[in-house]
Protein backbone atom coordinates (compact mmCIF):
# COMPACT_ATOMS: atom_id res chain seq x y z
CA UNK A 1 0.00 0.00 0.00
CA UNK A 2 0.85 3.91 -0.78
CA UNK A 3 -0.30 7.17 0.13
CA UNK A 4 -0.54 9.79 -2.05
CA UNK A 5 -0.83 13.20 0.62
CA UNK A 6 -1.94 16.92 -1.29
CA UNK A 7 -1.45 20.12 -0.02
CA UNK A 8 -0.18 23.78 -0.37
CA UNK A 9 1.50 26.31 1.69
CA UNK A 10 -1.98 28.27 1.46
CA UNK A 11 -3.91 25.55 2.87
CA UNK A 12 -4.51 25.73 6.31
CA UNK A 13 -6.19 22.36 7.18
CA UNK A 14 -2.71 21.04 5.61
CA UNK A 15 -0.55 22.77 8.33
CA UNK A 16 -2.69 20.89 10.89
CA UNK A 17 -2.86 17.36 9.19
CA UNK A 18 0.62 17.06 8.48
CA UNK A 19 1.75 16.64 11.90
CA UNK A 20 -0.93 13.69 12.42
CA UNK A 21 0.62 12.26 9.03
CA UNK A 22 4.43 12.76 10.72
CA UNK A 23 3.04 11.08 13.76
CA UNK A 24 1.96 8.45 11.60
CA UNK A 25 4.60 7.46 9.78
CA UNK A 26 7.03 7.13 13.04
CA UNK A 27 4.28 4.45 13.85
CA UNK A 28 4.62 2.45 10.69
CA UNK A 29 8.01 3.38 9.20
CA UNK A 30 7.34 1.00 6.56
CA UNK A 31 4.11 3.22 5.47
CA UNK A 32 5.18 4.26 2.04
CA UNK A 33 4.29 7.91 1.38
CA UNK A 34 4.36 10.68 -1.31
CA UNK A 35 3.42 14.41 -0.78
CA UNK A 36 2.53 16.68 -3.85
CA UNK A 37 2.49 20.28 -3.48
CA UNK A 38 -1.02 20.66 -5.20
CA UNK A 39 0.55 24.24 -6.96
CA UNK A 40 3.31 22.64 -8.27
CA UNK A 41 1.69 19.38 -9.31
CA UNK A 42 -1.56 20.40 -10.44
CA UNK A 43 -2.11 19.49 -13.89
CA UNK A 44 -0.47 15.78 -13.02
CA UNK A 45 -2.93 15.72 -9.99
CA UNK A 46 -5.68 16.42 -11.24
CA UNK A 47 -5.68 14.50 -14.46
CA UNK A 48 -4.10 11.36 -12.87
CA UNK A 49 -6.22 11.76 -9.43
CA UNK A 50 -9.36 13.72 -10.25
CA UNK A 51 -7.84 16.40 -7.65
CA UNK A 52 -9.39 20.05 -6.97
CA UNK A 53 -8.07 22.40 -4.99
CA UNK A 54 -10.36 21.19 -1.70
CA UNK A 55 -7.51 20.18 -0.04
CA UNK A 56 -5.70 18.63 1.91
CA UNK A 57 -6.12 14.82 0.21
CA UNK A 58 -4.41 11.67 0.89
CA UNK A 59 -5.22 8.26 -1.66
CA UNK A 60 -4.94 4.79 -0.33
CA UNK A 61 -3.62 2.70 -3.46
CA UNK A 62 -2.77 -0.58 -3.29
CA UNK A 63 0.25 -2.21 -5.09
CA UNK A 64 -0.72 -2.64 -8.42
CA UNK A 65 -1.73 1.53 -7.67
CA UNK A 66 -5.48 1.51 -7.81
CA UNK A 67 -7.20 3.52 -5.39
CA UNK A 68 -8.57 1.79 -1.78
CA UNK A 69 -9.59 5.06 -0.43
CA UNK A 70 -9.48 9.00 -0.42
CA UNK A 71 -9.65 11.07 2.65
CA UNK A 72 -10.42 14.81 1.78
CA UNK A 73 -10.03 17.44 4.57
CA UNK A 74 -9.06 17.15 8.25
CA UNK A 75 -9.22 13.59 10.32
CA UNK A 76 -7.97 12.70 13.35
CA UNK A 77 -5.20 10.36 13.56
CA UNK A 78 -7.14 7.83 14.90
CA UNK A 79 -8.88 7.92 11.03
CA UNK A 80 -5.86 7.52 9.23
CA UNK A 81 -4.04 4.37 11.34
CA UNK A 82 -7.73 2.41 11.11
CA UNK A 83 -7.28 2.96 7.18
CA UNK A 84 -3.50 2.54 7.49
CA UNK A 85 -4.12 -1.03 9.61
CA UNK A 86 -7.25 -1.61 7.23
CA UNK A 87 -5.05 -1.86 4.05
CA UNK A 88 -1.56 -2.32 5.05
CA UNK A 89 -1.55 -5.96 3.56
CA UNK A 90 -2.73 -4.62 0.21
Amino acid sequence: MKVIKVGAVWCPGCHIMKPRWEEVETIYPDLETEYYDYDEYEDMLVEKYKIDDTLPVAIFLDKNNNELERLVGIVTKKEIIQLVEEYHEK
